[in-house]
């Protein structure tokens, strides 16, 4: 195989591995940072060995191994070699190859201890989200800092600062139980949402949708679900997962093009998914938790999901259920996707009230989607050249290259 060919094949695999990698090496060394160091290690190896050895039957287990190895040096060079080789050294000497595929329904399950260990109450609420997402979900500090309009540095700021207090603090590598669980539940939901929404539109490279992410994020939530089954907005969060899931095949056009969701078609959505999302939501609503944040915003996928045409939408219902979300989880993204229901269901007009008063929100100066949803409401009442210009300032705002594609082709278009 060809240096590139397996370069190629090493990003592949580590996209895949990492997660359960960077797991696996918390729970056995129960230091988060550490696990990261050894896994990045292991990568390199990989860089290093394969374009001459081939790319092994099992990455994923060559690369835990090579982990470990790098783990038993690590505590010799510690003089804590002992008792570090003793637990790290039965498990290469065995010929049992590691199962990276095995159910993650048991609650043990090193990526479940992984995000709650990250969601620690010693460290910031930014803290554990952007720690979470960076060795959980295989995000670059540059795609958190997108997901939450900050800059760059500040999340490499809070990453480093998070590794170094959870190293520090001993934090242990569970699950936490009794009256500790709810109180971090909150941010671990906040991670898993935020891991989908990277992979459901991706903010950067060069494709719409990141598949994997979004697995991974769907496996969490409903392994959280077992866990709190009477939680109603971990149910929240899965109904809305499953929902926006359901229409992956159909957002993503022949040649990789974003699909918008009004010229979807309908019979490619996953009615399998939507099944399970509307049961979900059901099952929050009926614990008490109909107001929740994600079981507003699993309502609002419903309305979609229950709608045979885009045309059939209740949009009134929709906007009404925006208005509801923007006081009990106010934010100016709220408040701009609650202009686009209003416009459809009162009129561009309206919704172009709402949209002129956010212009000038802070927050989202740098926010692709603002001037895109403007260009849509001016197109609607004739207004093409000023259409045109926001078209062009979305397209210069837009990080992923699909989507910039998109918006360019739409303002060409006019």
């Amino acid at each position: 195989m060809a240096g590139a060919d397996v370069k190629r094949t090493v990003e592949a695999v580590w996209r895949i591995e990492a997660a359960r990698l960077i797991a696996g090496l918390a729970r056995m060394t129960h230091d988060v940072g550490l696990a990261e160091e050894l896994a990045q290690d292991a990568l390199v190896a990989a860089l290093e060995q394969w374009p001459e050895s081939g790319v092994p039957d099992n990455p994923g287990a060559w690369l835990m191994a090579i982990s470990k190895r790098r783990a038993i040096d690590h505590f010799r060079r510690r003089e804590r070699f002992d008792r570090k080789v003793e637990e790290l050294g039965r498990d290469l000497e065995t010929e049992h190859t590691p199962d990276f595929d095995a159910a993650v329904e048991d609650i043990g399950d090193d990526m479940l201890r992984l995000v709650f260990t990250a969601c620690h109450p010693v460290l910031s609420t930014e803290a554990r989200v952007a720690l979470t997402l960076k060795v959980l979900g295989g995000l670059t500090t540059e795609e958190i800092a997108r997901a939450y309009l900050v800059s760059e540095s500040t999340v490499a700021q809070r990453i480093v600062r998070a590794k170094r207090t959870l190293a520090e603090k001993r934090v242990p590598f569970e699950v936490p139980s009794g009256a500790e669980l709810p109180a971090r539940l909150a941010s671990v939901l906040e991670v898993i949402y935020l891991i989908f929404n990277e992979g459901y539109t991706a903010t950067v490279g060069d494709d719409w949708m990141r598949p994997a992410l979004c697995e991974d994020a769907l496996r969490l939530g409903r392994i959280v679900a077992g866990l709190v089954p009477r939680e109603p907005e971990v149910h929240g969060l899965v109904a809305l997962m499953e929902i926006q899931a359901s229409r992956s095949a159909a957002r993503v056009g022949p040649s990789g093009q974003p699909v918008l969701l009004m010229e979807q078609n309908r019979g490619r959505w996953d009615q399998l998914l939507i099944r399970r999302g509307l049961a979900a939501l059901d099952r929050a609503e009926k614990l008490g938790g109909a107001r929740g944040p994600y079981a507003l915003q699993a309502a609002i996928a419903a309305v979609h999901a229950r709608a045979r045409t885009a045309e059939e939408t209740d949009f009134v219902r929709m906007a009404a259920l925006y208005e509801q979300l923007a006081v009990v989880a106010p934010s100016p993204v709220v408040e701009l996707n609650r202009a686009v229901a209003v416009s459809m269901a009162y009129g561009p007009e309206e919704g172009l009230k709402l949209v002129d008063e956010l212009m000038a929100e802070p927050t989202l100066k740098d926010y692709h989607l603002l001037p895109s949803v403007r260009a849509d409401l001016l197109v609607k009442l004739g207004r093409k050249e000023e259409a045109g210009v926001e078209l062009a300032r979305a397209a210069g705002l837009a990080r992923n290259l699909r989507e910039r594609e998109l918006l360019l082709e739409r303002a060409r278009a006019l």
